[in-house]
This record gives C-alpha cells, sequence and structure tokens, in this order.
C-alpha cells in the first residue's frame, strides 16, 4: 500500500506509545479531549507525531519556524499520521550576549531536550520531528531525539541571508567587532547605526559558520536530518519543502522501524565531527557531540571529537575565518557537496545509515561539485591539513580545552597570564584598553558550575578584534566561545575553576605556553607549585543560590564529557520508545 496513502492505510497500534492514550474503552476519555480538538475516529486510529519547535519571537532565528512546521504537519498526514504541534523555549545567544542573560544560553538546551522528552512522554506520541534555529536548540532537540529513540527526523530553520554594506556581504559578527572599532574610536556613531540596521536583513540563523550552521552541518552529517535539507535559506520557500518530506520521512522511518539510536552510533558522530573540522565549525560542537552521543550510551568525549579534527582536513572557505556564508554553500550545493568531497577522500564512513533509510555513500552517489565554485578546496590541496579546530592538553587543562584554528596565522603563543573572575571584569578591561599586546587575558568561573551556564564569550572576543589586537593576545577560558568568535581564543577549560582546575589557580604574570600544532596548553609552573596553590585554593559563591541556573549547577558535569545533566542511556533500564 503507497505510504502517502492516508485514506486506506491501517496502523497497528499494539507496540505504538499512543496506545495508551487512543486504544481501548478505558481510553474513552482520553479520546474525548482530542475529539474536543476536531479529531476525526481515523486521526486517533493513526499514530501520533509530536511536531516540536522552538518558535518563538525573540530573535530572526526562530520566527520562520512556525510557518515551516505546517507543512511538516501536512507531510505527517499525507503519510498517514496525526501531527500534534507544540513548542519549547529558546534562549537566542545573539540577544543574551555580553551580559548575565547568556548564562541561560547552555541551560536552555538542556531545558529544551528535557521539555520535548517530557511532552512525548506525557502525551504517548509516536515518532517526532523537531524544527530548531538557534545555537542551542539544535543540539537540544536532537538530545530529545535519541533521548526517546522513536523515529524522528530534524529540520533546520535555515539561515538568514547576508547583509549588505558598502558593497560587501556582512553578518552579526561584523556588528559585534563593529563596537570594539567603536571602542577604539575607530568608528563614528552614525557608521555603527548604519551597519547595525543592515547585518540581519530578515528571518533565520546567523549567517556563518557559526555554532547554529556548524549543528545544522552536524544533523545531516551524522543522519538525522534529509539530505540537503540545512542549506536553504529561511525565507527560501524551498524550505517548506524539506519540511513537507520531513515530515512524509518520519512516517517512513515509523513504518520501517527506523529509530535514532540505529543512526546515530560512535561512526556517525565521526562523519559529523569531520564535517564540523572541514567547515572550519564551532568549538561547540566540541560539547554538543558529546551530549548527543551520552544520550545514547555512547562513549565520545572531547577528546574523541578532537581525534576526529586532527585527521580531517580544513577546506571550506566559511566565515568566521573565511569568505563565505550559508548562502554561498547551499548555491553550490549545500552540506552534501562537502560531505561528498570529504567521502572521496575518504574522511567519511560512508556506510552509516540515515533517516531516509539510505546509507551516506547512497545519499552522495550523484552529487557533482560544480565547477569554478571557490567555497570547497579538495582534500588534496586543503586550507590546513587538519581540521580548523583543535584539541589541547596540559597541566593547565587536563581535561583538555579546545581551540579554532581556522583563519589563524600563529598557532603558537607564549605570555603572561593576565586574570579575571568573571567576563564583565575582562570586557570592562577590554573597553578601557587596558591590556597589553603579548598578554594571556585568563577569564574563569565561567565554566558550566561556576558561571554557572558556561557563557559564550563574543562581546569580548570581538571587541579585541574590532581593537586590531586579535592575534597580539591570546584568550583562555573555562567558559565558551561564540562560533562567531575568531583569533587566538581557548574554551572548555577543564577542570573548570569552580571545582580547583588549573585555571582558577593561576597568578597575573604567570607564563601561560600555547602550541596548537601539537595541542598543547601549560603554565609554566611545577607540579609542585600548582599543588601548594591548591592547598590554599577556595572555592567561590556565586550569585545564583536559586532558581534555574541553581539547579543546574548542582547536576551539570564536566565540559569533557558535553555538560551534560543526567546518567544517560547507560544506566537505563527501559527506552520511552518501547512503553
Amino acid at each position: 500500500m503507497p505510504l502517502g496513502d492516508a485514506k486506506t492505510k491501517t496502523w497497528d497500534k499494539s507496540k505504538l506509545p499512543s496506545r495508551h492514550v487512543t486504544v481501548g474503552p478505558e481510553r474513552a476519555p482520553h479520546r474525548s479531549y482530542y475529539y474536543a480538538m476536531g479529531l476525526t475516529e481515523q486521526d486517533i486510529a493513526q499514530p501520533f507525531v509530536g511536531v516540536a519547535t522552538c518558535w518563538n519571537e525573540a530573535a530572526p532565528c526562530n520566527i520562520a519556524l512556525s510557518r515551516q512546521a505546517q507543512a511538516v504537519k501536512h507531510g505527517v498526514k499525507v503519510g498517514g499520521g496525526t501531527p500534534r504541534e507544540f513548542t519549547t523555549i529558546t534562549v537566542t545567544d545573539g540577544i543574551a550576549m555580553g551580559h548575565a542573560g547568556m548564562k541561560s544560553s547552555l541551560v536552555s538546551r538542556e531545558v529544551i531536550a528535557d521539555s520535548v522528552e517530557l511532552t512525548i512522554r506525557g502525551h504517548c506520541y509516536d515518532a517526532l520531528v523537531g524544527l530548531a534555529g538557534c545555537d542551542k536548540s539544535l543540539p537540544g532537540m536532537m538530545m530529545a531525539m535519541v533521548r526517546l529513540d522513536v523515529p524522528s527526523v530534524f529540520l533546520y530553520g535555515g539561515s538568514i541571508l547576508p547583509g549588505r554594506y558598502k558593497g560587501r556581504d556582512v553578518t552579526v559578527q561584523d556588528v559585534f567587532e563593529a563596537v570594539g572599532q567603536h571602542s577604539a574610536g575607530n568608528l563614528a556613531d552614525d557608521e555603527l547605526r548604519r551597519l547595525e540596521c543592515a547585518a540581519c536583513p530578515g528571518a533565520g540563523s546567523c549567517g556563518g559558520q557559526f555554532t547554529a550552521n556548524t549543528m545544522a552541518c552536524v544533523s545531516e552529517a551524522m543522519g538525522l536530518a534529509l539530505p540537503g535539507s540545512a542549506g536553504a535559506p529561511a525565507p527560501f520557500e524551498s524550505r517548506d519543502a524539506f519540511a513537507e518530506a520531513s515530515g512524509r520521512a518520519v512516517m517512513a522511518a515509523l513504518e520501517k522501524g527506523l529509530r535514532p539510536r540505529q543512526i546515530v552510533t560512535r561512526r556517525s558522530l565521526e562523519n559529523a565531527a569531520a564535517v564540523v573540522a572541514a567547515s572550519g565549525g564551532s568549538t561547540n560542537a566540541g560539547l554538543h557531540l558529546p551530549a548527543i552521543a551520552h544520550e545514547a550510551g555512547i562513549d565520545f568525549d572531547l577528546h574523541d571529537v578532537c581525534a576526529a579534527f586532527k585527521r580531517t582536513p580544513y577546506i571550506a572557505d566559511l566565515k568566521p575565518s573565511g569568505r563565505f556564508v550559508a548562502k554561498d554553500l547551499y548555491e553550490i550545493g549545500g552540506v552534501p557537496a562537502l560531505m561528498k568531497v570529504l567521502l572521496d577522500g575518504g574522511y567519511l564512513d560512508g556506510d552509516c545509515i540515515t533517516v531516509n533509510g539510505k546509507t551516506i555513500a547512497e545519499n552522495l552517489a550523484d552529487v557533482v561539485l560544480p565547477d569554478g565554485q571557490e567555497i570547497i578546496r579538495p582534500t588534496t590541496n586543503p586550507i590546513r591539513p587538519t581540521g580548523g579546530v583543535t584539541g589541547l592538553t596540559g597541566n593547565l587543562a587536563p581535561q583538555g580545552a579546545i581551540v579554532k584554528v581556522a583563519g589563524m596565522k600563529n598557532t603558537t603563543f607564549r605570555g603572561p597570564a593576565r586574570c579575571f573572575d568573571s567576563e564583565e571584569a575582562c570586557f570592562a578591561a577590554v573597553e578601557r584598553r587596558d591590556y597589553k599586546a603579548g598578554e594571556v587575558l585568563v577569564i574563569r568561573y565561567e565554566g558550566p558550575r561556576g558561571g554557572p551556564g558556561m557563557r559564550e564569550m563574543l562581546a569580548t572576543t570581538a571587541a579585541i578584534y574590532g581593537q586590531g589586537m586579535g592575534d597580539r593576545i591570546a584568550l583562555i577560558t573555562d567558559g565558551r566561545f561564540s562560533g562567531a568568535t575568531r583569533g587566538f581564543c581557548i574554551g572548555h577549560v577543564g577542570p573548570e575553576a569552580a571545582v580547583g582546575g588549573p585555571i582558577g589557580l593561576l597568578r597575573d604574570g604567570d607564563i601561560i605556553v600555547i602550541d596548537a600544532d601539537n595541542g598543547k596548553l601549560d603554565v609554566a609552573l611545577s607540579d609542585e607549585e600548582l599543588a601548594a596553590r591548591r592547598q590554599t585554593w577556595q572555592a567561590r559563591r556565586h550569585d545564583f543560590q536559586s532558581g534555574a541556573l541553581w539547579k543546574y549547577a548542582q547536576t551539570v558535569g564536566d565540559a569533557e564529557t558535553g555538560a551534560v545533566t543526567h546518567p544517560g542511556g547507560k544506566a537505563e533500564t527501559h527506552v520511552y520508545a518501547d512503553i
């Protein structure tokens, strides 16, 4: 029977979760609620598919998701399912950036995953299509899919079109860096205003290879999203076609019994890390890939991510380190074009299954890179022989750290530490230009527990770059960096200061040695001196002693393993999909 014949298809609900709310005389009260919402007897007899979006009016990243959800619902109906739309939160980084609001950003990833889980569990939905736009909503939605293990399809809401200013493409990154130029006296008030009005012309997520587009690439590379679905910008009506196709695809996956944990394997996670490396993607992938793996009970930490980065060439010339934006990549074939080059070069496992039931190799069989394009280089002539993101370890980061080397001219640095115990303190010093070339600025007590919330530092790094000092200082933190950050900026330093990690023992003037070529991050202190300092170190009390941030700080783990807040797949005694 054709999959699209919704009128004649009969589903056996005996093993589907929705039987608990739709089947049998004892479920008459439950069915009465569905009749109240206009469902028919046939609708109730079909599988229930959650269509979860992060739609809100907080930012352009999410504003187009409601429209796309309607197309998803149509695809579900055509496929013989009954869609049930619901929304969850987002915290939009571009607006949360540079103040205490950013402490909520990473926490929102867990709230998104938890809220989607609770909605699916509470209403016994059989499958899930998740739509997301801003940075943490993408991994949060994918985490929920793997945690629940019901047939699922992920759909990115699409990137924003580039703004145009003085004849060139611009993104919000340019605006953040313009703040630094303005503070240095190199940009007039009216120039700053004209740029801010031009940078973001409509709906969609930030247009460079920042965290949202990085994780959108991950969704395709890992196999949870339909091939090509990450590429079309948010305003393009072709996104609606991908949305409908995603609705159809989730029904096909349900019929086949194809679940996320069959798709998300160690090999597919390595494929995802390779695409991040090849595209010069966000360092935040080093946090989100382990968190997704954790949901499936797969051991895949920061060091595993960085090992994949190290063996993959950096070949895509994308902002913030390169010249092109997401729309440009889309116009030459999108993520499949990049994956095809990697597959042909031997850097992807083509046997990994994807959400459409085909393997990576099958999906890419007919992909051809257009002649004359300048965005994706051959693997034999890469921008860098190793990925655009590098892992570091050493006596300053026993649990590891991560740095984006894409676009960097110098990959080693040695200088005296200048220590700040919050982002605000460092940003104030940068605004005053109260720092010197050659210093290593240290921002600590911004880790998952210490922040709490592991803030991104784009406001600070962009201001430094805007002041023309991006290549003359280094910055390290136990917090995070935005995908739009560039320069010698090292994040995820672990253990974090809040638990007595070495970064919390640093003093002004300590010599820090960074060698990204060999993956080292050290302070020129003996083990004995570090041990002596640890004896006198005292834990700090942060300002969030109640509410969601307090609760997060009690449960969150190390950045090394994804900053997760629950035991994960390894501790499960049953999976929701099997209730």
